[in-house]
């Protein structure tokens, strides 16, 4: 039997390089996780999370999203309800926060 914290909200990991002196590039990406209750739903479009920060958390979705069950299960998007408990894993791009990712991490 699995359990599911919620005292975490968010979580992210960036990688930051800089261009050597041998002419190299390297790309500086951040990801970032966050949790919550699903209270707006568009599949393809935006998501909205009510997290224990108190105010909503609206999401954009990337081009490509997928959606899974906690145990990594590819789902529909159509199985993403009103107040599912999800995860999302996202991209920051401007002011956009790009979802590709939904896990459903417990349902009611």
């Amino acid at each position: 039997m699995g359990l599911v914290a919620y005292g975490q909200t968010s979580s992210s990991s960036s990688t930051t390089v800089a261009t050597g002196s041998n002419g190299t590039t390297e790309t500086t990406t951040t990801t970032t996780e966050s949790l919550g209750t699903v209270t707006d739903f568009t599949p393809g479009q935006t998501i909205v999370l009510k997290t224990e920060g108190g105010e909503p958390a609206h999401y954009k979705f990337s081009k490509t999203v997928t959606y899974q069950t906690a145990d990594g299960r590819v789902i529909e998007p159509s199985k993403i309800r009103k107040d599912s408990k999800v995860r999302v894993h996202y991209l920051k791009s401007g002011d956009d926060m790009l979802v590709d990712k939904v896990i459903v991490t417990h349902r009611d």
